[in-house]
């Protein structure tokens, strides 16, 4: 009678809801729990079974003794192990297990961020984000229990363009609400991205990723940026009198091309700073012409700049590999022509298509706070083009130095031979004199990698973590000072 009793009560009240819209459970929960619907997401979508095949969504009771494969959509596919079934039924005499796989928009999952004040686990600094494949999140429920520390992980494929790089595997972590890669590894195919997780949750690949950096970081950054661009152009400004009044006494082609790459330095510099300040101006439309003339500046500089690094360069060459038969007819001029010339046809051919004005920077922190600058106008579709252009350039000069610096280094070490310091290649028996040689030879090549401009090669790491972005910006924004300290100790 009991059993009757019980199966009666399942007719009149079932446990499961029939011809349900999932759309629907996910707007009742964000009504009722809007900051955790995914908790209640979890807890509901189990009992809705639709009349139809519902898109993006399947709901069905699988034997746990084969491999579960289920596919929501077209492009995604779900593959749950049998060990991972049989491990999450509640009794080895259960029949089935319950798996669930829905795709759901990814704009339901916004990150908030939480007070610093009453935090009490440490905010990480540095997080990897990106955007969300296909703007679409993918869920998986299996049992009615949660699942994880999976023995054989479950796999998630997301299909792909070739557009996408790269991508990685992240989950939604609701108590943080953000993305999280822990326990799941990603794999990348021509046509997929395959996620292997050890539990169940809301899946996404993020594909793209950036490095954000955090508010504090961002500050700290910004300082040593301006101090060390007003650092730099101090001692860029002081080197030029020094280099002035030792032109006068000897007149050498090395001390003319140390010269004009200091005022370059010191021009850029000075625009950098000028045009930073002067976007701090709250009125964006007054004197909008002078932002663009800043901008057009700090880019004649940096050609500027760059090019006389790279004659610095060239001459370097002239003096240590071909040391005979380097005479040139106006050598200086013609040196002049090309360090100020480039710069300056560049920016005169940039110029009358409005390119320069104010550029929006984004600080990439978890306020995604922005910030802005005179160099060029973010808005004219023109702006990438020459912003590729100049990247090339500057990619182009420090390949150039960098190959320069290693004949540089091959030459030292011919000279060495020829001097006879082959006699002992022990370091423990190594003299005190040739000791103090390599420590000199060591100082020589650091100093001119810095008036060859290398240091600006460091910016490959800024898109690899934190202290890339610190060491690219201290060793740049102090190249005033690098130059100073080498070009006035006489390294050349």
């Amino acid at each position: 009678m009991k059993w009757i009793i019980l199966y009666l009560l399942t007719l009149c009240f079932p446990t499961t809801t029939a011809g349900c819209n999932p759309l629907d459970v996910i707007k009742k929960c964000q009504d009722e729990e809007p900051e955790r619907w995914t908790r209640c997401y979890d807890d509901n979508i189990t009992e809705c079974r639709p009349l139809r095949r519902a898109s993006g969504f399947v709901n069905v009771d699988l034997n746990p003794s084969v491999q579960a494969e289920l596919g929501p959509t077209s492009n995604h596919e779900v593959r749950i192990p049998s060990s991972a079934l049989q491990r999450i039924r509640r009794t080895p005499s259960e029949e089935t297990v319950q798996v669930v796989a829905s795709v759901i928009n990814s704009t339901l999952f916004q990150r908030t961020p939480r007070s610093r004040g009453r935090s009490i686990i440490p905010q990480p600094t540095v997080r990897v984000e990106g955007t969300v494949l296909r703007g679409l999140v993918l869920f998986v429920k299996a049992g009615s229990q949660p699942v994880s520390n999976l023995i054989e992980p479950i796999q998630l494929i997301f299909k792909h363009n070739e557009k996408e790089n790269s991508g990685t595997c992240v989950f939604w972590k609701e108590d943080e609400t953000e993305w999280n890669s822990e326990g799941c590894s990603t794999t990348k195919t021509e046509d997929e991205f395959i996620c292997s997780c050890n539990h169940l949750s809301f899946f996404a690949v993020l594909v793209n990723p950036d490095l954000k950096v955090d508010e504090d970081h961002v500050k700290a950054l910004s300082f040593i940026t301006y101090v060390g661009s007003a650092l730099s152009a101090f001692f860029a400004f002081i080197s030029l009198f020094i280099y002035v009044g030792l032109h006068r006494r000897r007149s050498e082609k090395a001390l003319s091309i140390h010269m004009q790459l200091t005022g370059a330095l010191l021009c850029l510099h000075l625009g950098f700073l000028s045009g930073s300040f002067w976007s701090f101006l709250p009125d964006e439309n007054k004197y909008s012409w002078v932002c663009g003339g800043l901008g057009l500046f700090l880019h004649w500089s940096l050609l500027a700049t760059f090019t006389w690094v790279a004659v610095e360069g060239f001459h370097l060459y002239l003096l240590l590999i071909r040391v005979f038969n380097i005479y040139v007819r106006r050598y200086l001029l013609k040196l002049c022509l090309v360090g100020w010339g480039f710069p300056t046809l560049v920016v005169s051919i940039c110029g009358p298509l409005h390119v320069y004005g104010r550029y929006t920077l984004k600080s990439r922190d978890s306020n995604d706070q922005t910030s802005e600058i005179c160099w060029m106008n973010s808005d004219i579709p023109q702006t990438k083009l020459v912003t590729y252009i100049t990247v090339a350039f500057l990619c182009l000069v420090v390949l150039y130095n960098s190959c320069m610096l290693l004949l540089v280094v091959f030459k030292m070490r011919e000279l060495r031979r020829g001097r006879g310091d082959r006699e002992s290649s022990d370091w423990k028996k190594m003299s005190k004199e040739k000791e103090s040689r390599l420590w000199k030879d060591g100082a020589t090549v650091l100093g001119l990698s810095c008036v060859l401009g290398l240091p600006w090669g460091l910016a490959i790491l800024t898109y690899v973590n934190l202290p890339g972005i610190y060491l690219f910006t201290i060793f740049n924004s102090l190249q005033g000072q690098s130059v100073y300290a080498t070009l006035n100790v006489g390294i050349h």
